[in-house]
């Protein structure tokens, strides 16, 4: 049986249009855009891609398969104009971006053939998705071709999440936060310093939940001569506040001072994030973020995966938690970290976490450069403590987040499907029930 995919029905179904046709062509918002890669990471044609200042689509090779669009956190990527195919605007037109250009009509001299044309290629695809469904539907695994690869984890947020609040503030219209607390939380001996930051807003409304992130706008100009982009940050402190009742939030900051190849840079943001004072005053944006959200359900269980500043919505959680329980308004249920750091020095929050009852969380950490002992990693703990992992996962109470650097995705999925398939379970299936109920949610970066 030939195999049926949604390019070649399409390629058959679309008409052979003569001279310019109107396409509708994707673009991507620089002014709310935070730069996190969600996008260029679910497109699965590899039509996004960025520069050190924008990410811009490729209208060549957009198929406009709406992939990228659930993911985004502030909805920077869901922009579309009808344009004639041959005034598309350039990726290095896109690249010089600060926001996006006016909308222009299209000519008066474009015929009916064209825009019948742009009509007819949308009808097309969509028949071509009709197609595919319908040989799907048949059950022949020869019928359809693979889907291509995605990114893991869910674009909802759980059930019983509280509702967030995204996008309050822009970059044309930040809000001034007063630095209130700048707290080392790496010991003093560690290679990499990070930083506990407590912004306070006054009386400017900033509702934020665990999960969520803000991003941060460091003063001056790039190379360009342009302002800087917010940078984003996950909030670590709780709803109410990193001191209760307050309308404040914690971030955790690492400063940045090599790139990925190792090679010495001074991280704009991150090093003016880490050198504030107590009564400094930073412009934020946001709040961003709509899935990444724990559940409110009583006897929700939490499994909670990371390395590094990736423990910041964790500690939000966390934190949440401890509070609810302290006061008896909540039974909570299970909560078990996995947390991986180079050393013990450079693990974030050290102290308190070791300080936090055990039969509140389930604390399991792995040092990859503690010098005399072999590298452990978080996939290495989740292997080791198996049948517990397994119990959680098969519990339809049980949500999943991983949060740390991107390098740890891939490692993480393959032992959690090892723990499911040594216990009896499709992996596959298990993730799909997982992301369609908001229940598996990853942030890497």
């Amino acid at each position: 049986m030939s195999t049926v995919t949604a390019e070649s029905a399409a390629a058959s179904l679309a008409p052979d249009a003569a001279g310019d046709v109107v396409i509708r062509q994707h673009l991507i918002d620089p002014e709310i855009c935070i730069r996190c890669n969600t996008c260029e990471e679910a497109c699965p044609v590899g039509a996004i891609t960025h520069d050190d200042r924008n990410y811009v689509v490729k209208p060549d090779v957009c198929e406009g398969c709406m992939a990228c669009v659930p993911p985004c956190p502030t909805g920077a990527i869901d922009n579309w104009r009808r344009i004639l195919k041959s005034a598309a605007y350039p990726i290095a037109e896109q690249f010089e971006w600060d926001e996006l250009p006016p909308e222009v009509p299209l000519p008066e001299t474009v015929d009916g053939d064209a825009t019948a044309a742009s009509e007819a290629e949308a009808e097309a695809a969509a028949q071509a998705e009709a197609l595919v469904a319908s040989a799907a539907s048949f059950g022949s695994p020869e019928a359809v071709a693979a889907p291509a690869s995605k990114r893991p984890g869910s674009t909802i947020k759980p059930w019983s999440a509280a509702h967030p609040y995204a996008n309050l503030y822009g970059p044309k219209n930040p809000v001034t936060a007063t630095v209130v607390g700048n707290f080392r939380v790496t010991e003093a001996d560690a290679s990499s310093v990070t930083h506990h930051i407590v912004l306070d807003f006054g009386a400017m409304p900033f509702p934020v939940l665990e999960g969520q992130s803000i991003g941060i706008v460091a003063p001056g100009v790039d190379e360009r001569g342009k302002p800087h982009h917010p940078r984003q940050y996950s909030i670590a402190s709780p709803r109410n506040g990193e001191r209760p009742g307050y309308n404040n939030v914690a971030l955790t900051v690492k400063r940045v001072t090599v790139d990925h190849r190792g090679k010495p840079v001074t991280g704009v943001c991150s090093n003016y994030v880490c050198d504030l004072k107590k009564g400094d005053t930073v412009q934020v944006t946001g709040p961003f973020g709509t899935s990444f959200l724990m559940p409110n359900h009583p006897r929700s269980n939490l499994l909670m995966i990371c390395t590094g500043t990736g423990s910041a919505p964790m500690r939000a959680m966390t934190e949440y938690r401890r509070r609810l329980r302290a006061g008896g308004k909540f039974e909570t249920g299970k909560l078990m970290l996995f947390f991986g750091a180079r050393t013990e020095q450079e693990l974030p929050y050290f102290g308190p976490l070791m300080k936090l009852p055990r039969d509140f969380i389930d604390v399991n950490l792995a040092f990859s450069r503690t010098p005399g002992k072999p590298k452990r990693y978080v996939q290495d703990l989740l292997r080791e403590r198996a049948a517990d992992v397994l119990a959680l996962l098969k519990d339809e109470n049980t949500c999943v987040y991983v949060c740390g650097l991107k390098s740890m995705e891939e490692g993480v999925v393959a032992a959690l499907r090892e723990v499911a398939v040594q216990g009896g379970v499709a992996w596959e299936t298990l993730m799909g029930r997982l992301e369609r109920e908001g229940r598996l949610h990853f942030e890497t970066y």
